[in-house]
C-alpha cells in the first residue's frame, strides 16, 4: 500500500483524444505536497506518513506547530493529512511527491468536502419527488409528506429524511481514472467530477478495489535539497 497525496482543487476542463472525442476532467494541483513525519511500527504501532500541502504564514501557527515544522526542517504547511502505508512504503522526511506519482489510466479513489448548501427542503436534499400538481394539492407541491404516524407509532423516527442541513460531508468517490499528469506543473487530471468546491483541499489514494500495477514504487519523490547534497559523493581536489 502507497501513500496518497493531497492536492487542492482547481476547477474542470475538457481533454482532446486523437480521435476527437472530448473528455471532462477534474484539475488537482500538488502545491507542495511534501513528507512532514512519518509513524512506524516500533515507535507508534503503525505505519504511515504524515504529508502537508500549501503554504502558512508562521505568525498564524502554534507555538507547536513552528517548533513540529522546524525539527523537521521543511516550511510550515497549509494542511496536514496522514496516510497509512507499508512499512517498506515509508517516505523520508522532507520528499517533495511529484504529479508523476500517478499514472494515466490507473483507478484512484479520491475524497473531499462536498460544497455546502445550508438549510435545504426534502426535495433538494434527498432528491424526494413532491407531491402532486392536481387532484386537491395546493400550495405544498414541494414538502416531503408525512413524517410519521397517528397513535403508531405516535412520533418520527431517527435518521428520517426530512428537510435539514445539505453538504460540508466527507464524501469518497472510487474508482476514477487519471486521465493526464503534468509534472512540470504539478497537475493531476481526474477523468468526471471531484467531490468539493474550487480551493478545497482533495485526498488522492490509489483504488482499494483495482490495485495499480506498474505505478512507482514506493513513490514518485523528489528529494529535499538536504538529502541530496547527503547523497552527493564529496570530491577529492588533486
Amino acid at each position: 500500500m502507497r501513500t496518497g497525496v493531497i492536492t487542492q482543487k482547481i476547477g474542470m476542463t475538457r481533454l482532446f483524444l486523437e480521435d476527437g472525442r472530448h473528455v471532462p476532467v477534474t484539475v488537482l494541483k500538488l502545491d507542495g505536497c511534501q513528507v512532514v513525519a512519518k509513524r512506524t511500527e516500533e515507535v507508534d504501532g503503525y505505519s504511515a506518513v504524515q504529508l502537508g500541502s500549501g503554504f502558512a504564514k508562521t505568525k498564524r501557527l502554534t507555538k507547536a506547530d513552528r517548533g513540529r515544522f522546524a525539527a523537521a526542517e521543511v516550511e510550515p504547511k497549509k494542511k496536514l493529512a496522514e496516510f497509512r502505508v507499508d512499512a517498506a512504503n515509508l517516505l523520508d522526511v522532507g520528499d517533495l511527491i511529484q504529479a508523476d506519482h500517478f499514472v494515466p489510466g490507473q483507478l484512484v479513489d479520491v475524497t473531499g468536502i462536498t460544497i455546502g448548501r445550508g438549510f435545504t427542503g426534502a426535495m433538494k436534499r434527498w432528491n424526494f419527488r413532491g407531491l402532486e400538481a392536481s387532484h386537491g394539492v395546493s400550495i405544498s407541491h414541494r414538502s416531503l409528506g408525512g413524517t410519521g404516524g397517528r397513535q403508531d407509532p405516535g412520533r418520527t423516527f431517527k435518521n428520517k429524511k426530512m428537510h435539514g442541513h445539505y453538504g460540508v460531508d466527507r464524501v469518497t468517490t472510487q474508482n476514477l481514472e487519471v486521465a493526464k499528469v503534468d509534472v512540470e506543473r504539478g497537475l493531476i487530471m481526474v477523468k468526471g467530477a471531484v467531490p468539493g468546491s474550487k480551493g478545497g483541499w482533495v485526498m488522492i489514494r490509489d483504488a482499494v478495489k483495482f490495485p495499480p500495477k506498474d505505478v512507482p514504487m514506493p513513490a514518485s519523490v523528489k528529494k529535499a535539497e538536504k538529502h541530496a547534497k547527503a547523497e552527493e559523493p564529496a570530491k577529492v581536489e588533486g
